[in-house]
């Protein structure tokens, strides 16, 4: 039975035209990249995998990519192999693009070019957008569909709401002409809800990125448990006063070398024990 199964499967791929090699098999590139890279690489695995680990994933359908630092003055940037799960990733299978999502380096793996419209737009426009995380997740996509948007109904929300912009929904991201509208609107904050489609983060490196959508997940999940409850007479929303008060408390976590020194380390030591592996 399984030699069928096996011989069957085998069959279907070379139907299909592709393969999608086992992440944890192909040539390691530690040493045959540079220091910054390889470090950049594992950051980046362990990104995708703590979002596995935190159920923002929708297959293989949404993307993280980390900026690079310039290589002969070209703009270069790792993002997912297509056909790779959030939890499997590792540094070695990340792919090297340029800014039109043309692979850099030698691969076995492909990548979606249209992934990459959202996430090149952002990188273009803004230098301190060193990692950028895209997500679907229903909770995210709830309140992307709601006309009143992201509400200060929690602690979790007033953290990061004075920097959330909105982006109306233009299907699936494949018209490059979408990313100078969508950049207009990001502006210049770090989060954004893109209407009836998901949620986007950034940062200066993958751990800020990685705080920023754990809040603005965070958030969109309680609106979400608190609105079953009722109608908006039953829920007590902050002043808007208080949602400023709120967001000045809590900015300093996202200042790079705070927020993240106080996360990344734990983070990496419960992926150690727990999902080994992103560092091949």
């Amino acid at each position: 039975m399984a030699t069928a199964v096996k011989e069957t499967s085998s069959a279907l791929k070379m139907e299909m035209g592709f393969n999608i090699p086992d992440p944890a098999h192909v040539d390691r590139l530690e040493g045959k990249v540079s220091a910054a890279e390889w470090k950049l690489r594992c950051e980046l695995a362990a990104t995708y995998r703590l979002c596995a680990m935190h159920g923002w994933t929708d297959l293989v359908f949404t993307h993280i990519s980390a900026r690079l630092p310039d290589e002969e003055g070209e703009e270069r940037f790792l993002i997912n192999p297509y056909g790779v799960f959030f939890d499997e990733m590792t540094a070695s299978s990340l792919v090297k693009i340029d800014l039109n999502g043309n692979i850099k380096q030698d691969t076995p793996y492909f990548i979606n070019p249209a992934g990459f419209t959202i996430h090149s737009a952002v990188h273009h426009a803004r230098a301190d957008a060193g990692c950028v995380i895209h997500v679907h997740t229903p909770y995210g996509i709830a309140v992307s569909i709601q006309k009143a948007g992201l509400r200060r109904y929690s602690q979790f929300s007033m953290q990061v709401q004075d920097d959330v912009a909105y982006h109306d929904y233009e299907g699936i991201a494949l018209d490059l002409d979408e990313r100078d509208r969508l950049v207009a609107d990001l502006g210049t904050h770090s989060l954004m809800i893109l209407r009836n489609h998901g949620t986007l983060t950034l940062g200066k490196n993958c751990a800020i990125a990685f705080l920023r959508m754990y809040f603005l997940e965070n958030a969109c999940k309680t609106q979400i448990l608190a609105q079953a409850v009722g109608g908006e007479d039953r829920l007590n929303e902050e002043p808007e006063a208080m949602g400023k008060r709120v967001y000045q408390q809590g900015a300093s976590a996202f200042i790079p070398g705070l927020g993240d020194n106080l996360i990344w380390p734990g983070l990496m030591r419960k992926l150690y024990r727990t999902n080994p592996g992103f560092d091949y």
